[in-house]
């Protein structure tokens, strides 16, 4: 069994906010895959189902994103999930929107839902589906930034990301994270000799 979970923030405020891709994402993966998150246990909005084949739990925590470990470790615990078989889909400001790489294992890169997962967790090896929404212009706060809906133009870009981390985290449960990590982490450059 998987478990997926998207973190975000509950509540109509921080809807459409960058901090909450990962809601977004988990959204969009229940519809994709006929899963409904309608279950309220274990401080999540949770639903269960199968995807490729493998059993698995969407899980939106509703802890606000600086506690999202408690949810986390209180699934995991629950039904029995190694850290292995855990796949958070959070947002990155280390990457464009329209970006998503995936990651397994490392520091939580100043992310507090990371930090938090980590700390519950006690350990790090769960895989990451790194949306990318960018970095605040010179002199914005990254807390104001990530909190901050979505720009016009970034709306525009949305659905296909969204799209994109939603075949993402299907490629890790079904190919491995490292069959995963090879087709969405490759960087698209331009050969030179072709010019």
């Amino acid at each position: 069994m998987k478990l997926i979970a998207g973190l975000g923030n509950p509540g109509v405020r921080y809807s459409y906010s960058r901090h909450n891709i990962g809601f977004l994402v988990l959204d969009a993966l229940a519809r994709m895959e006929d899963i409904g998150i309608n279950s309220g246990k274990f401080d999540s909005r949770i639903g269960r189902g199968v995807i490729s084949r493998i059993p698995v739990i969407l899980a939106k925590p509703q802890t606000f994103m600086n506690l999202s470990g408690v949810a986390v470790g209180k699934l995991a615990g629950y039904f029995g999930i190694d850290t292995e078989d855990i796949i958070i889909v959070h947002d990155d400001m280390d990457f464009l929107i329209g970006d998503v790489r995936i990651k397994t294992g490392g520091g939580a890169g100043g992310h507090k839902g990371l930090l938090s997962i980590i700390d519950h967790l006690d350990g790090s090896g769960f895989a990451r589906v790194r949306v990318g929404t960018g970095r605040p212009v010179a002199g914005e706060m990254a807390e104001g930034y990530v909190l901050g809906r979505f720009s016009g133009n970034e709306m525009r870009v949305l659905p296909r990301t969204i799209e994109k981390a939603c075949d993402a985290v299907i490629d890790v449960i079904s190919s491995g994270v490292q069959a995963a990590m090879n087709k969405f982490n490759v960087r698209i450059t331009q050969n030179l000799e072709e010019v």
